[in-house]
C-alpha cells in the first residue's frame, strides 16, 4: 500500500518516464521531483514545474537527494539541500539551454559555441563541486569559476544581473538598499575580478596601503645545442640591468656534461630557476637575463699541447643574453610556458670576458664572435604574480620538479616578518699580478675558503649559484697569460650567523702552467675579516686587499700568523707598527679588488644602530645616539625591531625627564617608519610586541605628557613637522599608553586611576583644542589637524580596553563636535573631516547601539551640513551606506527605531532636496560639484538613490506618522509631498539602475508603492474639499502613472519561471499601485476631478493600455467617471472626447494596446454609461473609440511589420478617412495627410501625393491670419502657407505627369500674385503654366491600366475586410503582373479564379481571398473626347483621369445557341463599378461604392461596334483633313484596310445574317427601330470608306499605290456585298474608285510607330490593330489578321474578344516570337487537341471564331481580365506589319517565347477564316495564344475568287534601274515553310543574340519588303506633332547591345552595313531569332515613312535597349522628296 515518504522527498530524474501507465506521470531527465508516497518500487509525486499535476513513477528513474521539508504535512514544501551555487548553475544552465538553441536559428554562430564551451566548463565545475573531494581553498576557486562564467553568460545573453557576497547569490531582504547597490556594482566586474565584498566594504575609506603584488620569473633550460664544446660546462643564469650596468640577482647554476645533457641524471627535465621577488619597478628596468658559460676542461679549446689531460681548469667559453623588454608582453599574457632561443657568442679577447655580456647588448660586434649556427640554449620563461605562498598553492607541478629558488641581491620591496636571511654576496672584481720573472703572463686561479676563528674551513659555506650545492672551497676560471686578471664572479656566502663573528676569507692564488706536469704553483695570498672589531659587518662597497707573497710550502695551520697582518688598507692605518720579520711578506705591487653586500636580517653593519643597542657603554652619548636614529636605514631598524624598542623603553625608564622628548620622537620615528608600505607587514610585529614583549609599566605617563605637550605647541609652532608625525604616530602611542597602564594596573592593582582617566581627559581637551584651531591662515596647521583627524578613529579600540563604550563614545562627540562646521574651514580639510567621520562610522565603536545613540546626531548633523551646500557628495555617500549598512544589520536582533527616527528628521528632506540636485545636473550632464573623485554623475546618483531607499524602508508607519505630524504647516507638507513625488519620478524617467539590474528595480518598485500607500492618506486628509491643491495630487498622479508603465513590470515580457518568483515574492505592483490610484481618484471631489480633465486623460489612457486585465478593468471606469463629471458641468464631455482620441493615436502607435483592450474599453463603458442619461451620446462616442481603435491597430500593424507600401497607404488613407470624416479631428486629419504624402514620395507616387497634399491646401485660405509653428511648417501667416504648399503641390503633379491637374493651380497662384502686384511671381508661374501646355503636347504619357481587386475573409485587415477596390496599375504594369505583385503582398491569400460574388461562407472564413481582373474607364467628360479638333494627346488624358465609373463585360449565350452564327445569341453582361472618389486621388486604389449590372444584347452590341467605328474613322480622316496628322498615311492606311477588309470577310455580313434575316425582324419586332439604325450605320461606314479612300488617294505615296488599289477593289466587293441589305449603296462611287496606281517601289518600313504616336490614334479607333505593330530589322512582319483581336476559348468552345490599351503598347522586339497574352488560368481555357495547332486543316467549329468577335465590344469597351484576358504581347503592340496580316497568312508552329505562361502557352491556335489561295480556308491555322492586339470589326467570311489577292514579289523591290532583276514571283502556297526557332532568350534556343533577324513571321507567312530608293532631296523632313516615322529598330539581347544584328539582306539593294542607332528601350522582353523568310511578300506595304530628328527621340524607362539601322543617304533625300510633295500638294 502507499505510505507516505519520511526521508524520501525530493529527487533528480535520471531518465526519461513516458508516463505509459495508468496514473503515470510524464517525466523529462533533469527535471526535480517531489515525494509524497511510495509503494513497491513505485513513488507517487508531482515534478516542481507542475506541481498540480500529481502521478507516479518508477524509483530507479529517481536520484534521490538531501532537502529541507517546511510546513510538513499536506502542503509541505521540499527545497533541495545543497550548495546555493550548485544549485544556481543548475537553474541557470536550464535557462540558457532554450536561449543558446535560439542563438542557431538567429545565426549567432560566434556567440553559439563561446556559450556552448563555457556550458560545459560549468558542467564541469559543477561536477567537481558536488564531488566533495576538494579542500577549502579549491571550493573557493571552482567557485569563483563558476560566477565568473555565469555573470559572463548573463551578461551576453541580456539576462539579469545577479548580486553576490562570496560567490553566492545575496538575499535582497537581509541587507541594506546601499549594499545591495554595492554588490550590483561589483558583480559587474566580477568577470575581471573576484575579491569579496567586504574587503571592498572595508577599503572603502580607510588608507589601508596596497601591498605590492610580486612577479617573479620562472626559467627552465630545455637544452643547449651547441655541443662543439666537447667538455662539461657550466651555465649560469642571472638577470642584469643594463641601466645601472649590474647584477640583480643571484646566479642560477647547470652543471652540463660534453654532450649537453645535467652532469647529475637525476636533474633531466628539472634544470628549472625562479628569480623571486621581482617588483613592479624592477619590471620597468632594462632587464636581460644574461647566460655564462663557462667550460672544464683544457686551457685551450683548441690546442691539445696546452696542459696535460688530466688537469682541469675553468675556462671561459661564451655569453648569451635576452632581452626581457622584448619577452615580457608575450609572457606575460599567457598562463603557460614560452619557448626561446639564446644564441651563445664566444669572446675575442678574454680581457673583456667580464663585459661580453654589455658588449653583446650594446652590439659591438668587433669584441665577440656570433655562432655558425642559430642553435644555442633553448629556455622556456613563465611570469607568475602573487606571493610566494600562493605561488606554490597554485603552481604545485612547478615546486614538484625541484625548482631552484633564485633570490634577489638584497631585500625585496616588502619584507616579512619570518623572512630571515643571513647571506653575504662576494663579488671576485679583479686582480693586479706581477710577471714575476716569466717571459710571459701568468694563468691565475683564485681559490676561496671561509675560515672560522680558529682556523678551521667552514664546509659548505660557498654557493656558485642556486641549483646546485653549497661547497668548501671555490675555484674561479682562469684567463690566459693574464697578469691583470678580472673576473667579475659573484659568489654566496650563507654563513651562519653564530659563526660570522671571527671569520674570515681567505683567497690562494695560483699560477697554472701549461707544461707537461701541469701544476698549479701557489705564490701568494689574501684575507679579510667578516666583522670588524665594532661589532659591524663588512661594509657593502669595493675592498682593495693586500696580497702576501708565499710558496706551496707555506703553512696556513696556524691563522694567527697572518690575521695580525694588514688586510687592506684602511686596516694598515689602524696598525701602522707591524713588526717586518713575519713569515708573510706582503707584495707592494700586487693587490685583488673584491665588493661584498650584505642580506641579512641578523647582522648589521650600521654603527649608529649598534651604539643605541649598546647604551649602557656609553651613556655619555646617548644624547648624540638617539638624534642619529633617524638616520639608521629602514631596513636595520625594522630588523631589530624589537631589540630597539626594549632599548629605548629600558632609556625612558632610566631617566624619563632627560631622555623623555627624545625617547618620544625615536618612537614616534619608529612607528611612521611602519606606515611604509615596504614595512608595512611588520605592523603585526609591533603588535605582537607590545602584547606580549613591552614591559614599560611607567611608559604611559610620559608618552601622554609628551602628546599633550606637543598638541598644546600646534598653536604656537611655526614649523609643525614633529607635531604632524606624533599626530600621525597616534594609533600606537595609544596602544602603547593602554598596554603600559593595564600593565601598571596589573602590577599595582589599579592604583592612580583617577589620574590616568583625567590625564585622557586632558589629553582630549588638547585634542579638540587643536581641531578647534581656525586654520586658514596656517597651511602647516591644516596638516597637523588632517593628520590627527587621520589617525583618531584608530584609538577608538585601545580606548575601548579602558573605557566604557558610552565613555568613549562621548569622548569622540566631543572630539567630532568641537571641528568648525563646514562654512568655516577649507574644502581640503573638508574631505579629511568627512574621511574622518566615515573611519568612525566604520570601526567597531559605531556598531553598539549605545554609541551609535550618542554618535550618530553629530555625524549626521556633519553629514546634513555638507548636502547642504553639495559639498563632498561622494564621500557623503560612503558614510550613509555605511550607516544603513549598519542599522540593517541591527535592525535584524534589534529596534532601531530611535536611530531611523534621528536619520528621518536629519536627513531625509535634504536627501530628497540632494537628489533633486543631481538629477537635474545628470539631466544636463553637468559635473557634481564638490565632486573630488573621478566618479561619474550616474554613480553619485545611484548611490543617493540607495541611501535614500534604505531610510524609506527602514521606516515603519510610526515613523511615517511622525513625519507627518511634525510638519509645522501644510505648505511644508506640500513642499515635501512635491519633493519625494518627484525623485521617485525622475528615479523610474531617468533608468538610473541598467535594465539588467532586475533584482534592484524591483526592490525600487516596492520601497515606491509602500511609500505612496503610506503617503496617500496625508494627501487625501490634507489636500481635498477646501484645501485642494492641484500641484500635489496631479504629482501623486503622474508618479502612479509612470510606476505602472515601468519596464521592469511588465511582466508578460518575461519567462513564465522568473514571472512566478517575482509574483511570489512582490505580486503583481501595478495592480496594487492601480488600486491605489482608483482609490484616490475616488476620494477626489467631483468638483476638483474636473481640474484633470483633459490633462491626465492621456496618462491614465497609457494604464489601462498595460497588458495587464485586471489593471484594465480598474482603470477604464475611470473615464466614465471623467466623462460624467464634464457632462455635469458643461453639458457635454468633448475635451474627453477630443483628448482621448488625440492620445489614443499617439499611445497605440507607440505599440500599446491589442484586440482585447478595445473589446474591454467598449464593453465596460458601455455597461457604466447605459445608466447615464446622456446615454445615446456616450454609447455613440465609445462606438466611435473602438472603431478608431481598430483602425490604429491596424495601422499600426502595418507600419511597424515589413508590410508593403500599398498597404501602408491604404491603411492610413483609411485612418485619414475615419479622422475627417467620423471623429472631424483636423490636426491628427493634418498629420495623416503629411504621413500619407511622405509615403506616396517615397514610392514615387507623385500625383497621389499632390492630392493628398491639396487636402491640406483646401483646408487653408487665403488670409493673412498667423499659423503657429506646427510639423515641419514655420510659425507663418496662413496666405504664406497655402503658398508654400501650392507650389509643392503644383511640383508634385509636374513630376507626376499631371499637369492639367496643376494648371488651375497655377492660375489661382497667378490671380493672387496679379491682386499683390507681384509681378515677378506672376512672371513665373505663368511661364510654368505655358511649359505644362508644352509638356501635354510634346511629352508622351504612359495610360495606365485599371484593376478590380476584391478582398474577403476574416483575416484581412480591418481597412480591406470584405471590401473591393478599383487600382490605378504602375507604368507598364499589366494584369498578370498586378496579380503578382497583389500575391506577394499578400503571401497567404487565395487567388480565386471566378468573377463571380463571393458567398457569405468564404466572407466569414479565417482566410484570406483575392479576386482580381481588369476594368475599363468611363470617361466623365465625353464632350472633349468627341471634338474633333481636339489632338489625341489631350484626349487620351481625360479618357483615364478623374474617372470614377468603371466595368468590365462578361459574354454569355441567352437561349439556345446557333451554331451557324453565334452571334445571334451572344449577349454582354456589363457590370459598373462606382467608386468613392475618382481616380486618380489621394490613394493608388479607391472603395467600390456602388455596382451596377446591366445586359446588353446582341443587337445593340452590334449596333455600339458599328457606332464606335465609324466615330474612330471619322475623327481619323477629320484629323488628315485639317492636317492634324499629315506627311504620314500609315494611320489612315491601316484603319481603312482594317475596315474594308473585315467587311469584305466576313464580320458585317455576319451582322446581317443575324439581325436583318426576316425570321428575326419578324420574331422581334419590337428592335425594329434598332435594325434600322443598324442599317443607317452600316451605310455610313460606307460613306465615311468612300471619303477615306479619296483622302487616302491624295496622301499615299507613289511607292504605295498598289496598296490603295487593293483598299478601292476591296471597297467594291464590300459595297457589292452589302447593295442588297442597304439599297443605295451601289450610288455611292468613291472618289478614289479609278484604276489603281501603277505598280512602284513601296518603302520598306523598318520603322514601329513610336509611343508619342501611338497616342495619337483616338482610342476607340479600329485601329486598335495599331497595338499590333511588329517590327523586322528588314521586313514588315504580318503575324495575325487585323481583325482577329483579343481572342480566348469560353468553355463551350466560344471566342471572347477582350480590350487592349494600345496606347500604352511598345513594339514588340521580336520578329520570330509569337505574341504572348495575358491568359486566364489554363483550367478555365479550353486546349485544343495537339494535331490542331499549326495544323494546315482544322474543322468547322472555328471557321466562325471571327465573327463571333463582331458582337462583343469595341476596344476601351471590353475588359481585359483575368477572366477575359487581353491576348497581347506581355500586354505590349506587336508590329505595324501585323495591322496588315489578312495579306499573307500561311501555316504555323507555336514559337517558345519566354514571356509567355504556362496558361499562355496552353491556349491553341487558331484557324484564319480566310486563305490567300481560293479555296483553302481549312488550311490557315487558328492564331490564338500568339495573335495580336487587334481589334477591328469582325466580318463575316467570304468566298474569295482564286487568284484574287496573287500579287507579284517584285511589287515590293526598288525600282532600281542599274541593279539585276529581282526575284520571280512565287506562289504562296508552294512556299516551304521552315521551323521557327525559338528565341535567343529561351533556354532551348540554339541561336545567340546576333543572328539576323527574321524578315517575316512563319506565323503569316511574311513577305520581306525591301527598302526603296526614292529622288534625291537634301531637304530635312519637318517634324511635326503627328505620328512621324521612327528609323527602323534592330533588337538585340542584353548580352549584344554594343553588337546589334546585322539584318539579311533581301534585296540587292539594301546595304552591306547599317549604321546602329539606339532607340528609346522597349518594355517587351522577347528577343528576336534569326529565321529567314520563307514566303514570298504580298505586294502591299502598311507605312511609307521618314526619319524622326535624333533630337526628337526622347528616351523613357524600358527594360531593354534597341539598335537600329540607318536609312542611307538616298532614302533620306528621297523620303524628304516625298514628305515635301505631300506638304505642297
Amino acid at each position: 500500500m502507499w505510505t507516505p515518504t519520511e526521508e524520501e522527498k525530493i529527487g533528480v530524474v535520471i531518465c526519461s518516464f513516458r508516463g505509459s501507465v495508468s496514473q503515470g506521470l510524464s517525466l523529462e531527465i533533469g527535471e526535480t521531483v517531489q515525494i509524497l508516497e511510495k509503494c513497491e518500487g513505485w513513488y507517487r509525486g508531482f515534478s516542481t514545474k507542475k506541481p498540480t499535476v500529481k502521478g507516479i513513477f518508477p524509483t530507479n528513474y529517481i536520484h534521490l537527494k538531501r532537502g529541507i521539508v517546511s510546513n510538513s504535512g499536506q502542503y509541505e514544501t521540499v527545497a533541495l539541500l545543497e550548495d546555493s551555487i550548485v544549485t544556481e548553475v543548475t537553474s541557470t544552465l536550464q535557462e540558457w539551454a532554450f536561449l543558446w538553441k535560439q542563438l542557431y536559428v538567429k545565426n549567432k554562430v560566434d556567440l553559439f559555441y563561446k556559450l556552448r564551451h563555457v556550458m560545459n566548463e560549468l558542467f564541469d565545475l559543477r561536477r567537481q563541486l558536488l564531488s566533495g573531494h576538494l579542500t577549502q581553498d579549491q571550493i573557493r576557486e571552482v567557485k569563483r569559476h563558476i560566477t565568473v562564467r555565469l555573470d559572463w553568460g548573463n551578461e551576453h545573453l541580456g539576462l539579469d544581473l545577479v548580486p553576490r557576497k562570496e560567490f553566492e547569490m545575496v538575499d535582497a531582504e537581509q541587507i541594506s538598499v546601499s549594499d545591495l547597490y554595492k554588490m550590483h556594482l561589483s558583480s559587474r566586474h566580477s568577470v575581471q575580478q573576484s575579491t569579496s565584498q567586504g574587503d571592498s566594504l572595508r577599503q572603502r575609506h580607510g588608507e589601508a596601503c596596497r601591498i605590492p603584488i610580486p612577479h617573479h620569473l620562472f626559467l627552465n633550460l630545455k637544452s643547449f645545442t651547441y655541443n662543439t664544446i666537447g667538455e662539461d660546462t657550466d651555465v649560469f643564469f642571472s638577470l642584469f640591468d643594463m641601466r645601472e650596468g649590474k647584477q640583480i640577482s643571484e646566479r642560477f647554476m647547470v652543471k652540463l656534461n660534453k654532450n649537453g645533457g645535467p652532469k647529475n641524471p637525476e636533474k633531466i627535465d628539472r634544470l628549472c630557476a625562479l628569480f623571486t621577488d621581482l617588483s613592479n619597478k624592477d619590471m620597468k628596468r632594462d632587464l636581460y637575463i644574461v647566460s655564462h658559460v663557462i667550460r672544464t676542461g683544457r686551457m685551450l679549446l683548441n690546442d691539445s699541447k696546452k696542459g696535460p689531460a688530466h688537469v682541469q681548469y675553468r675556462r671561459p667559453y661564451g655569453c648569451a643574453v635576452l632581452s626581457m623588454s622584448d619577452v615580457l608582453q608575450s609572457i606575460s599574457e599567457l598562463k603557460e610556458e614560452k619557448d626561446f632561443v639564446l644564441k651563445v657568442y664566444t669572446c675575442n679577447n678574454e680581457n673583456e670576458w667580464c663585459q661580453i655580456h654589455e658588449n653583446i647588448i650594446r652590439k659591438s660586434s668587433t669584441k665577440y664572435t656570433a655562432p655558425s649556427t642559430n642553435y644555442g640554449l633553448i629556455i622556456s620563461l613563465q611570469l607568475l604574480r602573487g606571493e610566494m605562498e600562493l605561488i606554490r598553492r597554485e603552481n604545485p607541478m612547478i615546486f614538484n620538479r625541484g625548482v631552484a629558488v633564485t633570490r634577489k641581491l638584497g631585500f625585496p620591496d616588502v619584507i616579512m616578518p619570518g623572512d630571515i636571511r643571513n647571506d653575504l654576496y662576494l663579488i671576485l672584481e679583479r686582480g693586479d699580478f706581477e710577471r714575476g720573472g716569466k717571459s710571459v703572463q701568468k694563468n691565475i686561479e683564485v681559490t676561496v675558503y671561509v675560515l672560522y676563528a680558529d682556523g678551521e674551513i667552514l664546509k659548505d659555506c660557498i654557493s656558485l649559484g642556486s641549483g646546485e650545492p653549497n661547497v668548501s672551497e671555490h675555484r674561479s676560471f682562469v684567463l690566459y697569460h693574464n697578469n691583470s686578471p678580472r673576473w667579475g664572479e659573484i659568489i654566496k656566502l650563507p654563513i651562519p650567523v653564530d659563526r660570522f663573528r671571527g671569520s674570515h676569507l681567505r683567497f690562494e692564488f695560483r699560477h697554472c702552467s701549461t707544461k707537461d706536469k701541469g701544476e698549479k704553483k701557489l705564490f701568494g695570498f689574501a684575507f679579510t675579516p667578516l666583522m670588524r672589531e665594532d661589532g659591524t659587518t663588512l661594509s657593502d662597497e669595493s675592498h682593495e686587499l693586500y696580497v702576501y707573497k708565499c710558496d706551496e710550502n707555506s703553512t696556513f695551520s696556524n691563522q694567527a700568523l697572518y690575521l695580525g697582518l694588514p688586510c687592506c688598507k684602511e686596516d694598515f692605518n689602524g696598525c701602522p707598527n707591524i713588526p717586518s720579520s713575519l713569515i708573510f711578506q706582503r707584495s707592494a705591487k700586487e693587490m685583488l679588488w673584491i665588493s661584498t653586500q650584505l642580506s641579512s636580517t641578523k647582522l648589521t653593519q650600521n654603527v649608529d644602530l649598534l651604539a643605541l643597542l649598546k647604551w649602557k657603554a656609553h651613556p655619555d652619548r646617548l644624547m648624540d645616539i638617539l638624534g642619529r636614529l633617524r638616520h639608521v636605514s629602514g631596513e636595520e631598524i625594522v630588523k631589530f625591531l624589537q631589540d630597539i624598542l626594549d632599548t629605548l623603553f629600558s632609556i625612558l625608564d632610566d631617566n624619563t625627564d632627560k631622555y623623555g622628548p627624545l625617547v618620544f620622537q625615536s618612537l614616534v620615528f619608529i612607528i611612521n617608519l611602519l606606515r611604509d608600505s615596504k614595512y608595512y607587514h611588520f605592523r603585526p610585529v609591533m603588535d605582537t610586541y607590545i602584547q606580549k614583549h613591552f614591559a614599560g609599566a611607567l611608559a604611559y605617563k610620559e608618552l601622554i605628557h609628551c602628546l599633550k605637550w606637543y598638541m598644546d605647541r600646534s598653536a604656537e609652532v611655526v614649523r609643525q613637522d614633529h607635531i604632524q608625525e606624533a599626530m600621525r604616530a597616534l594609533e600606537y602611542l595609544f596602544k602603547f599608553i593602554v598596554q603600559s597602564r593595564i600593565l601598571y594596573s596589573r602590577a599595582t592593582c589599579g592604583m592612580e586611576e583617577d589620574q590616568f582617566r583625567m590625564s585622557i581627559q586632558e589629553l582630549f581637551q588638547s585634542i579638540r583644542f587643536v581641531l578647534s584651531l581656525d586654520s586658514r591662515s596656517s597651511e602647516t596647521l591644516i596638516f597637523t589637524q588632517a593628520a590627527l583627524l587621520n589617525s583618531f578613529p584608530t584609538i577608538f579600540d585601545e580606548l575601548l580596553q579602558m573605557f566604557t563604550v558610552q565613555e568613549v563614545a562621548e569622548f569622540v562627540r566631543g572630539t567630532l563636535g568641537s571641528m568648525p562646521s563646514t562654512v568655516h574651514i577649507g574644502q581640503s580639510m573638508d574631505v579629511v573631516k568627512l574621511q574622518s567621520i566615515a573611519r568612525t562610522v566604520d570601526s567597531r565603536l559605531f556598531s553598539f547601539p549605545e554609541s551609535r545613540r550618542i554618535l550618530l546626531p553629530v555625524v549626521l548633523h556633519h553629514i546634513h551640513l555638507h548636502l547642504r551646500q553639495q559639498k563632498e557628495l561622494l564621500i557623503c555617500s560612503g558614510i550613509l551606506s555605511s550607516i544603513f549598512s549598519i542599522i540593517k544589520a541591527s535592525s535584524l536582533e534589534t529596534s532601531v527605531q530611535e536611530e531611523v527616527e534621528m536619520m528621518v528628521e536629519s536627513l531625509l528632506d535634504v536627501l530628497l532636496q540632494t537628489l533633486l540636485t543631481i538629477m537635474s545636473k545628470s539631466q544636463s550632464q553637468e559635473a557634481v560639484r564638490g565632486q573630488r573623485c573621478p566618479q561619474c554623475t550616474a554613480e553619485i546618483t545611484g548611490e543617493y538613490v540607495s541611501c535614500m531607499l534604505s531610510l524609506l524602508r527602514q521606516m515603519s508607519e510610526i515613523h511615517y506618522q511622525h513625519l507627518l505630524d511634525n510638519f509645522q504647516s501644510k505648505e511644508e507638507l506640500k513642499e515635501f509631498l512635491l519633493k519625494i513625488f518627484c525623485v521617485f519620478r525622475n528615479l523610474m524617467k531617468l533608468s538610473i539602475f541598467p535594465r539588467d539590474w532586475m533584482v534592484m528595480r524591483l526592490l525600487t518598485s516596492n520601497i515606491i508603492v509602500t511609500t505612496a500607500q503610506y503617503l496617500s492618506p496625508a494627501l487625501h486628509k490634507n489636500f481635498t474639499e477646501a484645501d485642494f491643491d492641484f500641484k500635489v495630487w496631479n504629482s501623486y498622479f503622474s508618479l502612479a502613472v509612470l510606476y505602472i508603465n515601468q519596464p521592469s513590470l511588465q511582466l508578460e515580457t518575461l519567462t513564465p519561471s522568473k514571472r512566478k518568483k517575482i509574483l511570489d515574492k512582490y505580486g503583481d505592483m501595478r495592480v496594487m499601485m492601480a488600486y491605489e490610484l482608483f482609490g484616490m481618484w475616488q476620494n477626489l471631489a467631483g468638483e476638483n476631478k474636473i481640474h484633470f480633465i483633459p490633462g491626465m486623460i492621456g496618462p491614465f489612457l497609457g494604464v489601462t493600455l498595460v497588458p495587464q486585465t485586471e489593471v484594465r478593468s480598474i482603470m477604464i471606469p475611470i473615464f466614465h467617471d471623467m466623462m460624467d463629471w464634464e457632462q455635469r458641468k458643461n453639458g457635454n464631455f468633448k475635451q474627453v472626447e477630443a483628448e482621448l482620441i488625440d492620445k489614443l493615436d499617439s499611445l497605440v502607435s507607440e505599440g500599446k494596446g491589442d484586440e482585447n483592450y478595445r473589446e474591454l474599453f467598449g464593453l465596460l463603458l458601455l455597461e457604466k454609461i447605459e445608466q447615464e442619461t446622456w446615454r445615446e451620446t456616450g454609447v455613440s462616442f465609445v462606438t466611435s473609440v473602438t472603431r478608431l481603435m481598430e483602425r490604429l491597430l491596424d495601422y499600426r500593424d502595418c507600419m511597424k511589420g515589413d508590410e508593403t507600401e500599398n498597404k501602408k497607404i491604404g491603411c492610413t488613407v483609411n485612418l485619414l478617412n475615419f479622422y475627417k470624416s467620423e471623429i472631424n479631428k483636423e490636426e491628427m486629419y493634418i498629420r495623416y495627410i503629411h504621413k500619407l504624402c511622405d509615403m506616396h514620395l517615397q514610392a514615387e507616387n507623385y500625383t497621389e501625393a499632390a492630392f493628398t497634399l491639396l487636402l491640406y491646401w483646401e483646408l487653408l485660405h487665403w488670409e493673412d491670419r498667423p499659423l503657429r509653428e506646427f510639423l515641419h511648417y514655420p510659425t507663418q501667416s496662413e496666405w504664406q502657407r497655402k503658398e508654400g504648399l501650392c507650389r509643392k503641390v503644383i511640383h508634385y503633379f509636374n513630376k507626376g505627369k499631371c499637369w492639367e491637374y496643376g494648371i488651375p493651380l497655377c492660375r489661382e497662384l497667378a490671380s493672387q500674385y496679379e491682386a499683390l502686384y507681384d509681378y515677378q511671381s506672376l512672371s513665373w508661374i505663368r511661364k510654368m503654366e505655358a511649359a505644362y501646355y508644352d509638356n501635354i503636347m510634346e511629352q508622351q504619357r504612359l495610360e495606365p491600366e485599371f484593376f478590380r481587386v476584391g478582398f474577403y475573409g476574416r483575416k484581412f485587415p480591418f481597412f480591406l475586410r470584405n471590401k473591393e477596390f478599383v487600382c490605378r496599375g504602375h507604368d507598364y504594369e499589366r494584369l498578370e503582373a498586378f496579380q503578382q505583385r497583389m500575391l506577394g503582398e499578400f503571401p497567404q491569400a487565395i487567388a480565386m479564379q471566378h468573377p463571380n460574388q463571393p458567398d457569405e461562407t468564404i466572407l466569414q472564413c479565417d482566410a484570406q481571398y483575392l479576386q482580381i481582373y481588369a476594368v475599363t474607364p468611363i470617361p466623365e467628360n465625353a464632350d472633349v473626347l468627341h471634338m474633333d479638333r481636339v489632338p489625341e494627346r489631350i484626349k487620351s488624358f481625360y479618357r483615364i483621369n478623374n474617372v470614377h465609373r468603371f466595368r468590365y463585360d462578361r459574354p454569355f449565350h441567352k437561349g439556345p445557341k446557333d451554331r451557324d452564327n453565334e452571334f445571334k445569341s451572344l449577349w454582354i453582361e456589363r457590370t459598373t463599378l462606382i467608386l468613392t472618389r475618382p481616380l486618380p486621388g489621394i490613394s493608388r486604389w479607391f472603395e467600390v461604392e456602388k455596382r451596377e449590372v446591366v445586359e446588353v444584347s446582341p443587337l445593340e452590341n452590334a449596333i455600339y461596334v458599328v457606332e464606335n467605328k465609324n466615330h474612330e474613322l471619322r475623327t481619323l480622316i477629320c484629323q488628315y483633313q485639317h492636317k492634324q496628322l499629315h506627311g504620314n498615311v500609315n494611320l489612315l492606311s491601316m484603319c481603312l484596310n482594317g475596315m474594308i477588309d473585315a467587311a469584305v470577310n466576313g464580320g458585317i455580313a455576319r451582322y446581317q445574317e443575324a439581325f436583318f434575316d426576316k425570321d428575326y425582324i419578324a420574331s422581334h419586332p419590337e428592335d425594329a427601330e434598332k435594325i434600322t439604325q443598324l442599317k443607317e450605320l452600316m451605310q455610313e461606314q460606307v460613306h465615311i470608306l468612300s471619303v477615306g479612300l479619296a483622302v487616302h488617294e491624295k496622301l499615299v505615296h507613289p511607292e504605295m499605290r498598289p496598296l490603295h488599289k487593293k483598299l478601292i477593289d476591296q471597297f467594291q466587293m464590300m459595297r457589292s456585298s452589302l447593295c442588297h441589305a442597304l439599297p443605295g449603296l451601289e450610288k455611292i462611287s468613291p472618289a478614289c474608285s479609278g484604276a489603281s496606281t501603277p505598280r512602284g517601289s513601296i518603302l520598306a518600313s523598318h520603322s514601329p510607330l513610336s509611343p508619342e504616336s501611338i497616342k495619337l490614334v483616338h482610342r476607340h479607333s479600329p485601329l486598335n490593330l495599331l497595338g499590333s505593330i511588329r517590327h523586322s530589322s528588314s521586313s514588315l512582319s504580318s503575324h495575325t489578321s487585323s481583325e482577329t483581336g483579343n481572342l480566348i476559348f469560353l468553355p463551350d468552345g466560344l471566342v471572347g474578344e477582350t480590350s487592349d490599351d494600345i496606347y500604352r503598347m511598345q513594339a514588340s522586339p521580336s520578329s520570330s516570337s509569337l505574341s504572348s497574352t495575358h491568359s486566364a488560368p489554363s483550367q478555365m481555357i479550353n486546349s485544343a487537341p495537339s494535331s490542331a495547332r499549326g495544323s494546315p486543316s482544322l474543322s468547322d467549329k472555328y471557321r466562325h471564331n471571327r465573327e463571333m468577335i463582331m458582337l462583343l465590344p469595341p476596344h476601351r469597351d471590353r475588359p481585359s481580365s483575368a477572366m477575359y484576358p487581353a491576348m497581347t504581347e506581355n500586354g505590349q503592340p506587336t508590329n505595324f506589319q501585323r495591322a496588315l496580316i489578312q495579306q499573307v497568312i500561311g501555316p504555323c508552329k507555336p514559337c517558345s517565347d519566354p514571356n509567355l505562361s504556362v496558361a499562355e502557352k496552353a491556349v491553341p491556335t487558331a484557324p484564319s477564316s480566310w486563305s490567300l489561295d481560293s479555296g483553302t480556308r481549312e488550311a490557315m491555322p487558328f492564331l490564338s495564344a500568339h495573335v495580336g492586339s487587334i481589334m477591328v470589326p469582325p466580318v463575316p467570311p467570304r468566298t474569295i475568287p482564286h487568284g484574287h489577292f496573287s500579287m507579284h514579289f517584285d511589287a515590293f523591290h526598288h525600282q532600281i534601274s542599274d541593279l539585276p532583276p529581282v526575284l520571280p514571283a512565287r506562289s504562296l502556297r508552294k512556299s516551304p515553310l521552315h521551323p521557327i526557332p525559338a528565341s535567343p532568350t529561351s533556354p532551348h534556343s540554339g541561336l545567340n543574340g546576333s543572328s539576323s533577324t527574321l524578315s517575316g513571321s512563319a506565323s503569316s507567312g511574311v513577305s520581306s519588303l525591301s527598302e526603296s530608293n526614292f529622288g534625291h532631296s537634301c531637304e530635312q523632313p519637318v517634324h511635326t506633332d503627328t505620328m512621324d516615322s521612327v528609323p527602323s529598330q534592330s533588337w538585340t539581347t542584353d548580352e549584344d547591345v554594343e553588337s546589334p544584328y546585322l539584318p539579311v539582306r533581301y534585296s540587292i539593294s539594301e546595304p552591306d552595313v547599317l549604321e546602329p542607332m539606339k532607340l528609346p528601350p522597349c518594355r517587351s522582353h522577347s528577343a528576336p531569332s534569326g529565321v529567314n523568310p520563307t514566303l514570298p511578300p504580298k505586294p502591299y506595304m502598311g507605312r511609307g515613312e521618314g526619319c524622326i530628328p535624333e533630337e526628337e527621340i526622347r528616351p523613357r524607362p524600358m527594360p531593354r535597349k534597341i539598335s537600329q539601322p540607318l536609312l542611307s543617304c538616298k532614302e533620306e533625300q528621297a523620303k524628304v522628296a516625298w514628305e515635301h510633295g505631300i506638304k505642297e500638294e
